[in-house]
Formats: structure tokens, C-alpha cells, sequence
């Protein structure tokens, strides 16, 4: 793909891609605005320029970028304790703006001092224990506005309240959430050619308007193009703020770097090309600034928008910054129709896409996967959901530095050494492998893992893998010198399989040690993915299955 800012050379599926990333963003803009205590238009304002801006200048170019519920959790939480600091929304503006242009401004920086190449040693227990807490705080905080009542800004607070949920309900509010899910669930089994949160959207705050039910809607949205906040970012801060700011802006310039990195990564998996991770934080930086200029929550790459830009034909940038300006567009002709939304509407909304982040296959494992990664986990998830944000993320960051020492130090222990190979083809067969390698070297390719396959690895051999020349039909994974494996580790090993698997590429493993056998046994990896067939002692016996099953023989 082009790494030019405008290329005109895929127009069509551009705008048929643009379009259609921006119907679906639409909806989540204004549940995320509201979610954040800052207002649906927040929401919108900041999906159009982060969804313009990141697209323009950023390393993805089928990214579609906006506010997305890792990043919108983070900005309640600022919200809130900005409120709490400062005593109300008008006087807290200026912090929260100040808080999301630095954090913009950081991100920059990151792209510019290449932080994205450290990113990949984040361990799988601490993002997906991070996120399935944001999963969970989507949902509990949710759930009084999906009854139609006013919610408490904390999950321990709105768990706290929960008889009141069960006494003063809005029958009506209810109603309304739950058409919302419905449709929201069982549309895409009718067609998937239309977005079901849009429909869900548009259905049920019909069904509220015409039916005249008495629920509480978004209300008043301003139309026209939003106005400068320069000015509010820079006054009225006060000194006990800065740490506030610091905290924050740190948390979310990591967060959305993570997030936009993750998508770019599936991206990357659907066009079979390669981002520039530095390129995308820069551009992410400049989206998120520009939100806060103009009032607009943070944004990040968003997945969903992104995965249905691709299928939808978006193969440039042309087509992120295409879905920004839908948004724009729709801000203002259609901005005064929106405030008639009901918030139980927008609830019914969020409620699936809370579910929806949390890692459910993580949390499935807990028992399986190494009791180390497991703890780690759990304890991210709880401090996530029912602590401090950042807290969360400064224990994630501690416990990465720990289990990464805590490995080195096995490794030293057993006298291994990891062995970083930067192309597969370069790995020279060992000498047990000679006779039969030179006569199939054009159709198969050995592997060699030498370490504990680990967090700090993975990514490598993610690269390596992917490289694997299409005339391959078989890849032999030498696991003599593997002792361990931890989450990342499985996990990595799994996505790599499936892979090779959709094109075409016979997996084999030799010599698994015990602690890994026993943990691609336990979820499953071993025999569901890999047939007990494909799984050999030592490689002459993987040697004579080939013989007899590949071509040529």
C-alpha cells in the first residue's frame, strides 16, 4: 500500500469503506460521549478528529480511529476526578482538555523515540486483564442508566446502590434497552450488510419518540462546526491538578498506543501488508490533540471500524479520513435529531460491547494456563475494575519487569540461551535433519525453539512465522530445548497454527517437554488444533510420517 497522504488510486472502495466505518462509529460516538461525563457531543467531536486526523498522518492506512471504550473508561475516570477536585463539569474543563491534549502530545513523542517497539513486551496476563476489566466497568456502569436512572460514577459505588436499581426503575427505559439488544444481536441474522447498532439505534429511539414514553434522553446537541477550547485548556488549573494531569495523560497516551497498535496488527493480518507503528502513534497523537482543541474525548484505532472499512473496500487513508467526515456531516444536519436519543437506548448499546471486550478465551483458561500469568491476571482485572486505573497499569508495568527478571533468571538457572534468529530461512538444520532436509528443503522448514517461549518472544517468532515463503507445505517446530511456555506463549503458539493452517502449511511438533505438553494439553491445543498425529517424540519419527504423506516422496 501506498504510504502517500492522498492516493486516489482505490476511490471507490475508499468511500464505500469510509462510509460505511463512519454509519458504524456513529452510534458508539455518542454512547462513548456519554459514557465519558462529558456529553455526546464530546463523543462526536472527538470521533471526527481523531477519525480524520489519525487517518491522514497515521502508519495504518485502513485504520478507521475514534473513541473507543479502553480509552472513554480512562476519560470517565479523569472526568470524575476532576469533578471531585474542582466541584463541577464547567470548572473541571480545563484540566480534562489539558489531560487529553498531553496525552496526545505523548504519544507523539512515543512515535518520534520508537516506544512502539517495546510494546510487544507487555505480557497477554496484563493486557487482556486490563481489558477485561474495562469490559466490566462498561457493563456495571451501564446498567443504572439502562433502568433509566441517574448512575453512581464508580463500579464499587453503582454495586453499592444496586437496591435502588431494583425499586425505581423506568419500566419504559428497560423496554427500550432491551429492544435495543435484542436488535443489536438478532439483526446480523438477517443481513449483515447493515450495521445492527445503527439499526438498533434508529429503531428503538423511534419506537421511544412515537410511543411518547417518558425516558431520559441525551439531549440538546449543538450543530455546526465545534469551537476552539485554547482558551479553557489554559486557565483555571489549579496547582493540586498537575499530578492529576500527568497521571492521567501518561495512562492514556500508553493505553491508546496499545489499542491502536492492536488493531493495526489485525489490519495488517487482513490486507497482508505491514503498518509503521511509529508513523501511527504520531498520527494518533495529532488526532487526539485536535480532539481536545476542540472538546472532543480521545480516541484510539478502533477494531470494528477498521475490520469493516477492509471489508467494505477501504484500502488508503483516504478512506479513515472519509469516515471522520461522515461524522462531521452527520454533526451537522442531523445533530438537534440526536439529542432525542434515549441514554437507555445508548446503555442497550454499550452493554453488548462491554461483553464484547472482555477476554472471555483468558478468562476460560485461568486454571489452565501457568498459576503466575493466572494471579497476574486476576489481579489486574480486580484493580482495573474496582480500584484505580492507574494503579492498574502501573502494577501491569511492575509485573512485566518481574515475570520478565523472573524468566531471565530460569534461563540462566537451566545454562539456556535464547536463540534470536531474524529470518527462518537463515536457521541451519541441525544434524539429525541433513539427509531428509536436503532432499525436501523446497517444501518444508524446520524450526528450531531454543528458551522458554515466553512474553518477550513472542512477537519474534509471530514475524518469522508470518514470513514463511507460500511454497511451503510443511513447518516442523523443534521444541527440544523448550522447558516452558507461559500464557503469551500458548497463545502465540495457537495463532501461529491456525494460521498456517488457513494456507495451507502442515504444522508438526517434536520433542515437547513436559511442562509444555502438559499446558497445550490443558487448553486444548493439543488435539483440537494439532491432531495427536502431528505430534512426534523425535524428528525421525516426524521424518517418516512426511515421507510417507508429502509429495515427492
Amino acid at each position: 500500500m501506498s504510504s502517500k497522504i492522498l492516493d486516489f488510486s482505490n476511490l471507490k472502495g475508499d468511500l464505500t469503506g469510509g462510509l460505511v466505518a463512519g454509519v458504524v462509529a456513529l452510534p458508539l460516538a455518542l454512547a462513548f460521549g456519554v459514557q465519558s461525563g462529558m456529553g455526546a457531543t464530546a463523543g462526536l467531536y472527538g470521533a471526527i478528529m481523531v477519525g480524520i486526523f489519525a487517518a491522514i498522518f497515521g502508519g495504518t492506512p485502513t485504520q478507521a480511529s475514534g473513541p473507543t471504550g479502553p480509552m472513554t473508561v480512562v476519560s470517565a475516570a479523569l472526568v470524575a476526578s476532576a469533578i471531585q477536585l474542582t466541584g463541577s463539569l464547567e470548572s473541571a474543563m480545563g484540566i480534562i482538555l489539558l489531560t487529553f491534549l498531553l496525552g496526545g502530545v505523548l504519544q507523539i513523542v512515543f512515535g518520534l523515540i520508537n516506544i512502539a517497539g517495546y510494546v510487544k513486551y507487555f505480557p497477554y496476563p496484563v493486557v487482556s486483564g486490563f481489558m477485561s476489566g474495562v469490559g466490566l466497568i462498561i457493563v456495571i456502569l451501564q446498567l443504572f442508566p439502562f433502568a433509566g436512572l441517574s448512575s453512581a460514577k464508580s463500579t464499587w459505588a453503582v454495586l453499592q446502590d444496586l437496591p435502588r436499581l431494583f425499586s425505581e426503575f423506568n419500566l419504559y427505559s428497560l423496554a427500550l434497552g432491551a429492544l435495543t439488544v435484542l436488535i443489536y444481536y438478532l439483526f446480523p441474522l438477517i443481513t449483515k450488510a447493515i450495521p445492527s447498532a445503527l439499526v438498533a439505534l434508529i429503531v428503538a429511539a423511534l419506537a421511544g419518540y412515537f410511543l411518547g414514553w417518558d425516558v431520559p434522553i441525551i439531549g440538546d446537541i449543538p450543530s455546526g462546526i465545534p469551537s476552539f477550547q485554547v482558551e479553557t485548556m489554559f486557565s483555571n488549573i489549579p496547582s493540586e491538578a498537575y499530578v492529576l494531569i500527568l497521571e492521567y495523560a501518561a495512562v492514556l497516551a500508553v493505553l491508546g498506543s496499545i489499542d491502536s497498535l492492536l488493531t493495526s496488527v489485525i489490519a495488517d493480518n487482513m490486507t497482508k501488508t505491514r503498518h509503521n507503528s511509529n508513523r501511527e502513534l504520531i498520527g494518533q497523537g495529532i488526532g487526539n490533540i485536535l480532539a481536545a482543541v476542540f472538546g472532543g474525548i480521545p480516541g484510539a484505532g478502533a477494531t470494528k471500524g477498521t475490520v469493516v472499512n477492509i471489508n467494505a473496500g477501504g484500502k488508503t487513508r483516504i478512506s479513515g479520513a472519509i469516515h471522520g467526515l461522515v461524522l462531521l456531516a452527520v454533526l451537522l444536519g442531523l445533530g438537534s435529531l440526536a439529542g432525542y436519543i434515549p441514554l437507555a437506548v445508548l446503555a442497550g448499546l454499550l452493554i453488548p460491547i462491554g461483553f464484547k471486550i472482555i477476554d472471555t478465551k483468558g478468562l476460560k483458561h485461568l486454571l489452565r494456563v501457568p498459576r503466575a500469568d493466572a494471579v497476574v491476571l486476576i489481579l489486574v482485572l480486580l484493580i482495573t475494575t474496582f480500584g484505580s486505573l492507574i494503579q492498574a497499569v502501573g502494577l501491569g508495568v511492575a509485573l512485566a519487569c518481574i515475570l520478565f527478571m523472573k524468566k531471565a533468571s530460569d534461563i540462566g538457572e537451566k545454562g539456556i540461551v535464547m536463540e534470536l534468529v531474524e529470518n527462518l530461512k537463515d536457521e541451519k538444520p541441525w544434524q539429525d535433519e541433513l539427509p531428509f532436509y536436503d532432499r525436501f528443503k523446497d517444501k518444508i522448514l524446520i524450526k528450531h525453539l531454543k528458551g522458554p517461549l515466553f512474553f518477550g518472544f513472542t512477537t519474534h517468532l509471530k514475524n518469522q512465522i508470518a514470513a514463511v515463503d507460500e511454497k511451503i507445505k510443511v513447518l516442523i517446530i523443534r521444541m527440544d530445548e523448550v522447558p516452558l511456555i507461559d500464557q503469551s506463549g500458548l497463545y502465540t503458539l495457537e495463532d501461529i497454527v491456525f494460521d498456517l493452517e488457513k494456507r495451507g502449511v502442515e504444522v508438526l511438533l517434536v520433542n515437547i517437554q513436559e511442562q509444555p505438553m502438559d499446558k497445550l494439553r490443558s487448553i486444548d491445543i493439543i488435539p483440537d488444533l494439532i491432531a495427536e498425529t502431528h505430534v512426534f517424540s523425535n524428528v525421525e519419527d516426524a521424518f517418516a510420517y512426511l515421507k510417507e504423506n508429502i509429495d515427492g516422496n
